[in-house]
C-alpha cells in the first residue's frame, strides 16, 4: 500500500467540524513547480506593461466570476461573517486595479538630466520568483498586496498560503487561470515549517513576503540571510488612537468600534488600545459601550451577524488569558469577555477600563475581539503612552484640528498616521511598519521598488 502523503485537516471556527483534509506539496513535485515558474518568468518578463495588465484584469474578472464560491470558501475557513468576506474581494479587486494603474510610471525607466555625449537611465527589472507567505485574517487583501505588483514588475510568484486558508492560494491560480500568463508562473504550494525553511535556505527564490506574527518574522528572516536576497515582513502590532477632547464623538465612536472588532479584532491594523482625554472620558466609553451592544455575535453565515468566531482556539485563548490578567490586576470588564453558549470559538466582544502599561492587554498584540479604553490627561501624556509600544504599524488621532493631528503625527512611532480613521489601507500610499511591526514597503508606487532591483544604464557616444 503506498504511503500517504502527510497533511491536515480544516476546521470550520463557527462549528468546530472537520470539512476539508489536505496533503502537503511533495519535494518532486515543489521542484517541478520551482522549475516552471523560473521558465515561465524568463518569458514573462519581456512582455509589455499592457498584456501584465490586461492579465491582472482578466483575474479580477475571474474574482467576479467566483465571488459568492470564494467568500463562502473564506467564511468556513477561518470565520469571518459572509458580507466581511464579500467585502474583501470588492477591496481586493480595487487594490488590484490601483496597482496596474500605478505600475506604468513606477516600473517606466528613470531617465537622468541630459549630459552631453551620454545617456543615463536607471532601469526596474523583476528579481524573479516572488515567495509569498500569506496570513489567514484577510486571506485575499495580504495576498494581493504582492502577487498583483509582483507579476507587473516581471516576476513569478509561488503563493504559500497560511494553514488555515490555503484555499485562497488556489483561488488566485483559478483567477488567472483564463488569462495569457504563461503556464506556471503563478503557483499554490502547500508547505510545513521545514519544507518553507528549505524552500528559502535553497536559492531557488528570490524574495520572500511573509505576513505573520514578530516571532514568525524573526524566524523567517534569519532564513533568508543565509541568502543574498530580500524579504519584506509584516508583522504584529499594537495599534493606538487617541480620542482628543474636540473630537467628533458621534464620529469617533462607531468608527473605532469597527477599527476594534471589525473581524473579530484579528486585523494587522485593527485598533487595540485606545487613549482618552479625560474630560470627555466617561462620555465616550458609555457611548463605546452602548454601540458595540448593537454588534450582534453568531454564525458567520447569517447576514445580521457583526462578530465572527476567531479563527481558531488559540486565538481566543490568548485574548482569555489578557482579559483574565488584566482584571486580577484591577481592570473593569464593561461588556463582553465571556464565550457565548454555542459551538464555535466565539468570544463576546469586550471593554476593559481601569488598564495601564503594566497589563498585556495594552502592551502585547491582542489579535482578538478586545479593547482596554485608559483616560489620559493631555497630548503629551498620549504620545507617550502611544509610543510606548515595541511596535508601530499605525495610530489614529481623534481630533477637529488636523494641524494638531499632523503636528502629533510627526512624533507618533508609526508606519501609518490617520486623522479621524483608522483601520484602513489607502493602496496610494505606502504600508510600513516600523520597530518590531516589519521591514520593507507595499502599495503605493513605491511597494514596486522592493519586487524589483535597479539596473543603472550609462552609455557614452563614440565617433
Amino acid at each position: 500500500m503506498p504511503a500517504v502523503a502527510p497533511g491536515w485537516t480544516l476546521v470550520n471556527p463557527a462549528t468546530e467540524e472537520p470539512h476539508l483534509t489536505l496533503v502537503f506539496t511533495e519535494p518532486a513535485e515543489l521542484d517541478r513547480i520551482i522549475a516552471r515558474a523560473r521558465s515561465a518568468q524568463r518569458e514573462w518578463c519581456n512582455t509589455p506593461h499592457a498584456e501584465r495588465a490586461a492579465a491582472v484584469a482578466g483575474m479580477v474578472q475571474g474574482f467576479r466570476r467566483m465571488a459568492d464560491r470564494v467568500a463562502l470558501d473564506i467564511t468556513r475557513q477561518m470565520g469571518k461573517p459572509l458580507q466581511e468576506a464579500r467585502n474583501e474581494i470588492a477591496t481586493m479587486i480595487d487594490r488590484a486595479e490601483t496597482m496596474c494603474r500605478l505600475a506604468p510610471t513606477a516600473l517606466a525607466d528613470e531617465m537622468l538630466p541630459p549630459k552631453e555625449g551620454f545617456r543615463r537611465f536607471i532601469r526596474h527589472e523583476p528579481l524573479g520568483i516572488v515567495l509569498d507567505l500569506a496570513a489567514w485574517n484577510y486571506p485575499l487583501l495580504i495576498a494581493v498586496n504582492v502577487i498583483v505588483p509582483a507579476l507587473l514588475a516581471g516576476n513569478a510568484v509561488v503563493v504559500k498560503h497560511a494553514r488555515l486558508t490555503p484555499l485562497c492560494g488556489d483561488h488566485f491560480v483559478d483567477a488567472f487561470a483564463s488569462t495569457p500568463l504563461p503556464h506556471g508562473l503563478i503557483a499554490s504550494v502547500r508547505l510545513d515549517h521545514a519544507a518553507t525553511a528549505s524552500l528559502i535556505r535553497s536559492g531557488l527564490v528570490d524574495y520572500v513576503s511573509f505576513t505573520g506574527s514578530t516571532a514568525g518574522g524573526r524566524e523567517i528572516y534569519g532564513h533568508v540571510a543565509t541568502r543574498f536576497i530580500d524579504a519584506g515582513l509584516e508583522l504584529g502590532g499594537k495599534d493606538p488612537a487617541y480620542v482628543a477632547a474636540d473630537a467628533d464623538l458621534a464620529h469617533a465612536v462607531p468608527n473605532l468600534v469597527e477599527g476594534a472588532f471589525y473581524n473579530a479584532g484579528q486585523s494587522c491594523c485593527a485598533v487595540e488600545r485606545i487613549y482618552v482625554a479625560r474630560p470627555i472620558f466617561s462620555r465616550f466609553v458609555e457611548a463605546y459601550v452602548t454601540e458595540i451592544r448593537t454588534w450582534r455575535v453568531g454564525d458567520p453565515e447569517d447576514p445580521a451577524t457583526k462578530v465572527g468566531p476567531l479563527a481558531h482556539a488559540g486565538g481566543r485563548a490568548v485574548v482569555e488569558e489578557q482579559v483574565a490578567e488584566a482584571s486580577a490586576k484591577g481592570a473593569r470588564v464593561l461588556v463582553g469577555g465571556r464565550r457565548p453558549g454555542r459551538r464555535g470559538w466565539f468570544l463576546d466582544p469586550t471593554v476593559l477600563v481601569e488598564v495601564d502599561h503594566s497589563m498585556a492587554v495594552m502592551r502585547e498584540e491582542s489579535f482578538g475581539p478586545v479593547i482596554g479604553i485608559m483616560a489620559v490627561d493631555d497630548d503629551g501624556e498620549a504620545l507617550h503612552l502611544m509610543n510606548d509600544s515595541p511596535y508601530g504599524l499605525t495610530a489614529s488621532v481623534w481630533t477637529r484640528d488636523l494641524e494638531r493631528a499632523e503636528r502629533m503625527g510627526a512624533r507618533l512611532e508609526a508606519g501609518t498616521v490617520y486623522a479621524n480613521r483608522c483601520d484602513y489601507l489607502d493602496p496610494m500610499l505606502a504600508w510600513v511598519g516600523v520597530k518590531d511591526s516589519g521591514k520593507g514597503c507595499s502599495l503605493s508606487h513605491l511597494g514596486f521598488q522592493h519586487l524589483t532591483r535597479p539596473k543603472s544604464f550609462h552609455l557614452r557616444s563614440v565617433g
